[in-house]
């Protein structure tokens, strides 16, 4: 099942996507983390409005939203070769490090950053090299601590497509401080319209994922593509992962990483600052996953960054 969720005169409804494009919103109140901490409503909430069919809304004129609030977003590194050209941004000699080998490493995002599949984009304050990431995110269903890598399986509820807006300079240097990226990452994350259950990919399994073709395109131009196969460590792993000595809950996120070429600061690193200027306002980046769909955000002007200084230093 696809699910989606859009604006209405009572405000946010969550709603499943008929075979015929329109939006059959779910009864009752609740988003989507809601619905999937108990198993089988969602289920059963999707199948009651196809079989009623209370409030209906075309798919074409739907005032799209992101299909949820998540409590939490990691944010993964699993593509080897987007690791290999990153590197390279920092160091043109450097390759991947051992490390991507040995553990499924994540930063935390911001959830108050999530926005829609049409939101418009803010530059973030201060940013001069405004980036896109294009990733897919497992959406966690049922909660779980210390899971192994088979039992995660039955924690992931769907997916959902995921660009992770980045300010590049900001990131690279707040990171000299040896911490993982934060007001980097902190302005906007925009997710697909579609909440796809797993058992839509089922089909498309392939090695550690799902033989799904990911692009994204600038003002219509593609800039970057890739397979979702192309992950070295799999979502259960992920999932598997983030559990391990805490809990991961309904609605929670958990982020691919970027695929390969799927980022401007990837390119940079491969073939230097000519190969595409950085985001701008009045761009628009494009996004596209096979199954799952997209997101298309139109960037604008950000507000100007206030002046913090120290109260003290040497």
């Amino acid at each position: 099942m696809r699910f989606a969720r859009h604006w209405t005169q009572q405000g946010p409804r969550l709603a499943v996507l008929d075979t015929e494009d329109h939006l059959v919103d779910l009864p009752g109140p609740g988003g989507l983390p809601d619905l999937l901490a108990e198993e089988g409503r969602l289920a059963d909430a999707a199948t009651t409005a196809l079989r009623t069919r209370r409030s209906v809304t075309p798919l074409a004129t739907a005032e799209l939203m992101a299909p949820l609030d998540p409590p939490t977003v990691r944010d993964f590194s699993t593509f080897p070769e987007h690791t290999a050209g990153i590197v390279k941004t920092l160091d043109p000699a450097g390759g991947i490090p051992p490390e991507f080998w040995e553990i499924p490493t994540f930063y935390f995002s911001n959830p108050y950053a999530t926005i829609g599949p049409n939101d418009d984009v803010p530059v973030p304050p201060g940013a001069k090299r405004f980036d896109y990431e294009l990733e897919v995110a497992a959406v966690v269903g049922a909660p779980g601590r210390d899971l192994s890598v088979e039992d995660a399986t039955s924690h992931i509820a769907g997916f959902v497509v995921m660009n992770d807006f980045s300010a590049r300079d900001v990131q690279f240097h707040e990171m000299r401080m040896r911490l993982g990226p934060a007001k980097g990452k902190d302005t906007a994350t925009a997710l697909g319209a579609f909440f796809v259950t797993a058992d839509e990919l089922a089909e498309r399994r392939s090695g550690a994922s799902f033989d799904l073709t990911m692009e994204v395109r600038v003002n219509g131009e593609l800039l970057g593509s890739d397979r979702l196969d192309n992950m070295a460590w799999s979502f259960e792993a992920l999932a598997a992962y983030a559990s391990r000595g805490t809990w991961i809950r309904p609605g929670d996120l958990l982020g691919s990483g970027t695929c390969q070429g799927g980022c401007l600061a990837e390119m940079w690193g491969r073939h230097g600052y000519d190969f595409h200027r950085p985001l701008q306002p009045g761009d628009t980046v494009t996004t596209s996953v096979d199954l799952l769909g997209g997101t298309q955000n139109r960037v604008i002007a950000g507000a100007e960054p206030h002046v913090i200084q120290p109260w003290s230093q040497p």
